[in-house]
């Protein structure tokens, strides 16, 4: 039975990932510190015997009795309202957790894979994002502590396969969305349907122009996955290359839920990317994958699971 390290393995996509390793036969020992992440998102695999949940802090050493086939290096905040809130521990967990992470996987010889970000790219001056383009980042603008810190874990990463030959992958995540997402999440698709079934206007910042292509969650993890099993070691870019204003999101958002809202608008945050498109030509060459769910069929998942939640 293969045996995989997921950090940040309670949160939104760790936890998805880890269901998903589960059905296909492999041991997970989750790791989350849960400063992010949920216990409710795992709950359903506590039970079982080839699941381990460890409450641990990456950014501290991380010591694990007996064999490691893989490591995932999930954890970290990951939406703005988190990584504004957290901006230290966002560096901490990007540099420090990383290293941690890479050296598990050197001690234990076991393949690592990176969950990375389109927000490498900053704001992005070349649309859609290739792999190959460098990115346009403010390193000391508010947002610079996530960009800069997946960075870092990228350049770390790179560094771990070239010197030590660690068998690595870099899979560099769009934005996604899906069940399990926070409330107060602070991130568009929940932030929009929150409001919507409250009956609350819908905060729509700047004039709602600004571009995000939006991958479902079981498209991505599925994609992690062919990523994983690959031998790809350069970056691989993992989303839905259907592009829209946040404006056209909002209208399908307001569709689907029957909401009355209004739209209100707010200002722009600071270095919010005026456009965001994966160019995901290489995962379906070397993958053999794409994203099958289209806008609406999974917006109406995430409508039903937060209506669950909300009222539960």
């Amino acid at each position: 039975m293969k045996v995989a390290l997921i950090t940040g393995g309670a949160g939104f996509i760790g936890s998805h990932l880890s269901d998903l390793l589960f059905e296909k036969g492999y041991r997970i020992i989750c790791m989350d510190n849960l400063i992010t992440g949920n216990i409710e998102n795992i709950k359903h695999l506590l039970k079982e015997k080839n699941f381990e949940f460890i409450k641990h802090n990456v950014t501290g050493y991380i010591k694990i009795k007996g064999k490691i086939d893989y490591v995932l290096h999930f954890a970290s905040p990951a939406s703005p309202a988190d990584y504004l809130k957290f901006p230290i521990q966002t560096l901490k967990v990007g540099s420090l957790g990383t290293h941690n992470a890479l050296g598990i996987a050197k001690a234990k010889d076991a393949k690592f894979l990176l969950a990375s970000t389109s927000e490498v790219y900053g704001d992005p001056l070349v649309n859609p994002q290739p792999e190959r383009y460098w990115g346009n980042v403010n390193p000391i603008g508010p947002r610079g502590v996530y960009d800069e810190a997946k960075r870092f874990a990228e350049a770390i990463t790179m560094a771990y396969h070239r010197y030590h030959g660690l068998d690595t992958r870099i899979a560099r995540i769009f934005n996604t969305y899906g069940p399990r997402m926070r409330k107060n999440d602070g991130r568009a698709i929940p932030n929009f349907i929150c409001q919507a079934l409250s009956g609350k206007p819908l905060t729509v910042y700047g004039k709602g122009r600004q571009t995000r292509s939006f991958c479902y969650i079981s498209d991505l993890v599925g994609g992690i996955y062919k990523l994983l099993v690959s031998n790809e070691h350069s970056p691989v870019n993992i989303g839905n290359p259907n592009e829209m204003s946040l404006l056209s999101l909002v209208k399908i958002i307001i569709s689907l839920t029957g909401s009355r809202s209004k739209i209100v608008h707010a200002s722009l945050p600071i270095d919010d990317p005026k456009i965001r498109c994966p160019d995901i030509s290489k995962a379906k060459r070397l993958l053999f994958w794409k994203p099958t769910v289209d806008i609406e069929e999974g917006v109406k998942e995430t409508i039903a699971f937060f209506k669950s939640s909300l009222t539960g």
